[in-house]
């Protein structure tokens, strides 16, 4: 019941998103079933030792990864702290929790040239829909570094042609403006007036929309950007984030300055931004090493 309370409470007042509060309903629907058949207990009566014993089954039974068990704290901290607020617990079991260090990781990026060879080339797309839908998909993920998510919450009515720009709503229903280039804009123009000749029966909002109208999915748009991927890049991860991750590398390496490019990908704090500096620093490293003749 207080979890079912918890979670309308993010979902009506904190306003968050369908998918965060999934991710919070799983979250606590496993340390549930963790509490219950471990010590019998209901949630709202575990203490810090119950929950230092959910972290350790968490990494050495089930094999998750530090950031995965932060986040999963996270959600128990929240929960705790909406407990208390509402007389449902006297203390939070989460006071004396520390998350597991996470170690820092490169965000992984394909080379411009790379993506270049992928779009300008005319060897990957031809004129039907579903080629001009998939090449824009690459690009507006390459060209603007939203997330996946606000790439198929983006609407027709979204994309500014005058101002050459696209308003992308964000984490927590935050809005931000993102401009894109004249190609861009073209190309935006040119699958949408051929998306209107597809007389698809029920007509969508969506900016994406799959061969028969339907609001893009996911799983669709992965697979688009793994499978073009793959044709250039050999690297394990080809992904949505990726093209996020090379849009930030990029604008780092023709020096556009940090705060911009936090505006422009949508971060809390400059903290997440700042991952992207190692990329630039292994590659004045690999200039330096081919250049330098004392390298």
């Amino acid at each position: 019941m207080a979890v079912d309370q918890f979670l309308i409470y993010l979902q009506h007042e904190k306003r968050y998103s369908i998918h965060t509060v999934q991710s919070y309903e799983s979250d606590l629907a496993q340390f549930t079933g963790f509490m219950t058949e471990t010590f019998e207990l209901d949630i709202l009566a575990a203490d810090r030792f119950q929950i230092r014993d959910f972290v350790v089954w968490l990494m050495e039974t089930q094999g998750l990864t530090e950031s995965s068990v932060g986040r999963k704290l996270s959600t128990l901290r929240s929960f705790y702290k909406y407990a208390i607020k509402n007389g449902l617990v006297g203390a939070s079991p989460m006071v004396m929790i520390r998350a597991p260090k996470v170690p820092v990781r490169i965000p992984v990026f394909i080379e411009e040239q790379k993506l270049d060879t992928l779009l300008d080339s005319g060897d990957f797309f031809d004129d039907s829909f579903s080629s001009v839908r998939d090449k824009l998909v690459i690009e507006m993920l390459f060209g603007t570094g939203m997330r996946l998510a606000e790439l198929l919450s983006l609407k027709e009515s979204d994309v500014n042609f005058y101002e050459e720009s696209v308003l992308v709503t964000g984490k927590r229903n935050k809005q931000r403006v993102i401009p894109i280039n004249k190609p861009l804009v073209n190309q935006v123009k040119t699958y949408l007036e051929l998306k209107s000749f597809q007389n698809f029966n029920n007509k969508s909002g969506c900016l994406f929309v799959t061969n028969k109208g339907a609001d893009a999915y996911p799983d669709l748009i992965y697979k688009t950007v793994q499978r073009y991927l793959t044709y250039i890049s050999t690297q394990d991860k080809k992904s949505p984030h990726v093209l996020r991750h090379s849009y930030a590398t990029s604008l780092l390496n023709r020096g556009a300055d940090l705060n911009a490019i936090k505006e422009l990908l949508g971060h809390a704090s400059l903290a997440a931004t700042q991952v992207y500096t190692h990329n630039s620093v292994e590659r004045l490293k690999s200039i330096y090493k081919q250049a330098h003749p004392k390298a």
